[in-house]
Order: structure tokens, then sequence, then C-alpha cells
């Protein structure tokens, strides 16, 4: 699956210059598409640490609370953190919500699952999972962002997660063996069906706790 996202009816000049269109126009002027990861990777982790500090165990999340979470990420990087794209995207020819009804998924997004569960107090780990699995794939069909909405997606389900007594979640699999499996997860998504995402979430919790008690 192609890892570049297409785009429609973009201006030239979103690209920063000088980036062969790799690297979006961002306030620091990086180019490099290797330096703009380590940029976000850096600002990312220090909003994660933020906000575990700050999320209470009996938060119920909104839509609101993702696009803070967007903006307190991606704001000393981009000019549009925090907003609702305003294009057309899609990946590997899939393709997402159309721009013009982020909004009002959005809101349905808030209304359904994160209403249904947020603050995610459920001691069952199947719970858990299917929690995380339909609110993460809802928002992934959604793309409510221009860019790192997967990043956004992971940090909410370690969010709820922390509401259960979970570990912070360990994502590595993810990156490597099941890349492609995730991607066919989301997209399972469009017909309702969470349990192949599910599957995915109770192997990321098992690892997870694993990793936790090594330390």
């Amino acid at each position: 699956m192609n890892d570049r996202y297409s785009t429609s009816h973009i201006p030239e000049d979103q690209y920063e210059p000088g980036s062969n269109g790799l690297v979006l126009r961002n306030k620091l002027g990086i180019s490099d598409p290797e330096e703009m990861g380590i940029a976000e990777t850096a600002a990312l982790w220090r909003v994660q640490e933020k906000l575990i500090e700050e999320t209470a165990v009996d938060q119920s999340f909104t839509a609101h609370d993702i696009r803070e979470m967007h903006r307190q990420w991606l704001d000393g990087i981009y000019s549009w953190a925090g907003i609702y794209r305003q294009v057309n995207i899609s990946k590997g020819g899939f393709q997402f919500a159309m721009a013009y009804a982020i909004p009002f998924l959005m809101d349905a997004l808030e209304r359904e699952q994160l209403q249904k569960y947020t603050p995610c107090a459920f001691e069952n780990i199947d719970d858990v999972a299917q929690a995380l699995a339909e609110a993460h794939v809802e928002l992934m069909l959604i793309h409510p962002f221009r860019e790192g909405n997967g990043r956004i997606g992971r940090l909410l389900a370690t969010l709820m997660a922390l509401q259960a007594g979970l570990p912070v979640l360990d994502f590595g699999d993810l990156d490597g063996s099941r890349r492609e499996e995730y991607f066919a997860a989301v997209q399972a998504g469009m017909d309702t069906n969470y349990q192949p995402m599910k599957r995915l979430f109770k192997k990321i919790i098992e690892t997870s706790l694993k990793t936790s008690r090594q330390f």
C-alpha cells in the first residue's frame, strides 16, 4: 500500500520549497522528510507526557479534545494544527471522509463512540479492546486532519487505556509486521466490522502489559 497521501485541489504552496512535494509547508522551514519526522515525533512525545499527567480517569473525551490534542502537538510546526482539513485525501486508493462532512462526522463520533466508551472504565480487557477499536476505526475513517491522524488516534487510544488502568500502549507491531493487517482493519470498519481492529488492540494490550512488567 502506498504510504504517500494523494490530495485534490491543494495549492502547491502547501508544500515546503525544496522538499519535492514530500514535506508540507511548515513554520520551521524544514524541507527534509527525515528531519520533519524527528521534529514531529519529539513534539508528540512532549504532548503525550503532558496529556498523561492532565487527563482524568473520569474524563469523557469530545471532538474538541481531539482537536486540542492535535493543536498542542503540531502548533509549533504547522499553521493548521487543530483545524479540520479543508481538502479531500486518499491513501492507497482508499478515500477518507469528504472534507465538508468532517464537522458532522466528528460530532457523530462524539455522540456515539466517545460518549459510549469514555471515560474508559472497563475492567475486562475484551471490553477495553472493543472500546479502543470502535473509537479508533471511526476516527481513522474520518481522518479529520491534513496530517497526523494515525498518531492522534494512537494518542487517544493510549489515554483511554490509561483510564482503564492499563500501561502506555506499545504500538510497535503496527509499524512492522502488522502494518497491512492494520490498514485492512480500518477499511473493515466501513461496514461497522470492528472485530479485526479489536483483535489487533487485544494483541497491543497484551504486548504492552508484558513490556510494562519488565520494568
